[in-house]
């Protein structure tokens, strides 16, 4: 056994002469244990939070998302996306005509007028085998996906845009669609007449339904409808503004992915649910970022406790260094010594650290122990939500180890200089 670590592992759990030197040691230990404990909690509440959004987009947006790079829309017959639609790894392919509108919806009983800019969403019959389980979105539950009927277009409104425009679940008068002209400046600025004059009119039948997939953006601003209604208001006959692919179960994704890639070349792009999403993830990523530097700097200051503890134990020790010189022991040995102690102090803590952060995320997953809010139903989710990762308990491991041996470093070789030679 190395001789320095020996002593070092002894000088750690043995009695020493004053109580006090115990009590710093076991507090210095307890405070890189506590530091540890609130990352492995605060980076696995991020990535809770970070798993919970990313679900809730699954169950909207596509597996992959082939878009053009120049403009908003392609030809729907383009050859490139013939061979995409072919594979034999592409279970469902959908074309999709996707832009900004203006809803306008007048309440039959108060004659209230509200309006609205949405997202209209024109998809194909295929939708419902796109969407993962696209039964949990409607509602109320039981609804069924109607997008259109004989010479009627349905139009299914996201929850929040219903109770924006006053539509509710069952309104009889439709819900009418303004589109700015291909040709020409659009001015937001005007007004439902003078739109309704340059012949961009068109209505929207809702069929006793809404989505909801728990997300304002979805929620807030999209409404779902037909291809052929979608390019008949933005005048995209022929035309797709992205092809949304549901891959088979048993296919490599990310091998596809690339094959797709390969495909297409440099005039689409083609992306998994995580870049449709980028920004919000990016986000989610700075801030989580952020948590963990403020708590680094947390541990540093707690690693402050180990130079106490062991300036301490130097002196306390002075006695056994001269039996140690006696016995034959170098000055870089000794050195050693106290080095080890206070890497011994850090990982043992880092170790309790992480232990305690698992129990405690584990309580959390299992009851819920800190809430949301107070009244049931207030939030998406009743207690905050905690996801483990592997690569982030390593990284927190290698954090703790590494500020802790650095933060002894320095302070252990200069008390030694000082007070044992």
């Amino acid at each position: 056994m190395n001789f320095p670590f020996f002593i070092a592992r002894r000088y750690l759990f043995s009695k020493k002469s004053s109580n006090v030197i115990n009590v710093i040691s076991a507090i210095s230990m307890l405070g890189v244990a506590v530091a540890t404990m609130a990352m492995v909690v605060a980076l696995s509440a991020f990535n809770g939070f970070s798993d919970f959004v990313g679900g809730l987009f699954t169950n909207f947006d596509p597996q992959l998302k082939i878009t053009p790079v120049e403009g908003k829309t392609a030809p729907a017959d383009d050859p490139v996306l013939t061979k995409v639609k072919q594979l034999k790894e592409v279970e469902v392919a959908m074309e999709c005509v996707e832009d900004q509108a203006l809803a306008y919806y007048k309440d039959p009983y108060s004659g209230q007028e509200r309006q609205a800019m949405v997202v209209v969403k024109g998809v194909e019959d295929s939708f419902g085998d796109l969407v993962h389980n696209i039964d949990s979105l409607l509602y109320p539950y039981g609804a069924r996906l109607e997008l259109h009927a004989p010479y009627v277009d349905y139009g299914i409104l996201g929850i929040q845009l219903a109770e924006i425009l006053g539509t509710g679940l069952y309104h009889k008068d439709p819900v009418y669609i303004y589109a700015p002209r291909r040709e020409g400046q659009f001015d937001i600025g005007d007004d439902v007449e003078e739109m309704q004059m340059s012949g961009e009119l068109y209505s929207t039948q809702e069929p006793g339904t809404v989505f909801c997939v728990k997300q304002s953006k979805y929620d807030k601003n999209y409404i779902l409808t037909n291809i052929g209604f979608a390019r008949r208001v933005f005048d995209q006959q022929g035309m797709v503004s992205s092809l949304e692919l549901r891959l088979t179960n048993d296919c490599d994704f990310e091998k596809t992915k690339a094959k797709i890639k390969e495909i297409v070349g440099t005039r689409y792009e083609v992306k998994d649910r995580y870049e449709q999403q980028e920004d919000t993830f990016h986000i989610m990523k700075i801030e989580k970022l952020f948590a963990y530097i403020f708590l680094t700097f947390i541990l540093v200051v707690a690693c402050f406790n180990i130079i106490g503890s062991l300036s301490m134990l130097i002196i306390d020790k002075r006695e056994d260094v001269v039996t140690l010189r006696n016995l034959g022991a170098n000055d870089r040995q000794i050195t050693r010594i106290f080095l080890f102690e206070g890497r011994m102090i850090s990982f043992v803590g880092a170790v309790l650290g992480i232990l305690l952060g698992l129990l405690l995320c584990w309580l959390q997953q299992q009851f819920g122990i800190v809430s949301l809010g107070r009244s049931e139903g207030s939030f998406v989710l009743d207690a905050y939500p905690i996801s483990v990762h592997p690569i982030d308990i390593i990284i927190i491991f290698i954090t703790v180890v590494v500020v802790g041996f650095l933060s002894v470093w320095y302070p252990v070789r200069y008390f030694s200089k000082r007070l044992l030679y």
